[in-house]
């Protein structure tokens, strides 16, 4: 769009002879709007988020003033969803807008680490440690679960078995990870 002015000049002497002298101009829109510094779609494991970068615009009949807008969309899980960034550039003097949008995938991937598992070992029947209380840390949860199934093998006569331990640690978005020990139990 845009608009055209048409000016035009007259010169008379004396004797009113004249001439006449016309200028047109067009009036444009200016440059196209061009936001920079927009960075591409990216996917992250969480809190690897990326900072928002500072967004400018050129073109225009003016300059251009930026906003930023950011949604975020829940996933399949806590610690699973998407960040929208919109920036527009607004020209002051003619409305005109352009807009940039970056996308960021939010994702848990990695599974959750055990610590304090500890080593197989060979216990009297009369004498069988207590469970270990093992932590776990993980990349996105702060409070990862961790639950401890106990299962009995039968020995070789009544008194002995192997008591099998199994920790296992789960995220937020169901990411596991297993810790096991074994017990020889005797008699002494």
């Amino acid at each position: 769009g845009g608009s055209t002015i048409i000016r035009t000049w007259t010169a008379t002497d004396n004797c009113g002879n004249s001439t006449t002298a016309t200028q047109t101009i067009t009036i444009t829109d200016g440059n196209p709007l061009v936001l920079n510094g927009v960075l591409p779609n990216v996917t992250v494991e969480c809190k690897q988020i990326p900072v928002a970068p500072t967004v400018t615009a050129t073109g225009g009949c003016s300059t251009p003033v930026v906003t930023f807008k950011e949604d975020k969309k829940d996933g399949n899980c806590a610690d699973n969803y998407t960040i929208t960034r919109t920036w527009t550039a607004t020209d002051t003097k003619t409305g005109k807008t352009a807009t940039a949008v970056q996308v960021i995938t939010v994702q848990d991937t990695k599974a959750p680490v055990l610590a304090g598992i500890p080593a197989d070992a060979t216990a009297d029947c009369k004498s069988v440690p207590a469970a270990a209380n093992p932590t776990a840390t993980d990349n996105c949860d702060d409070k990862v679960e961790i639950t401890l199934k106990e299962d009995k093998k039968a020995g070789s006569c009544a008194d002995t078995y192997t008591l099998i331990r199994t920790w296992t640690a789960t995220d937020n978005c169901g990411n596991t990870t297993t810790g096991v020990q074994k017990i020889e139990i005797g008699r002494a």
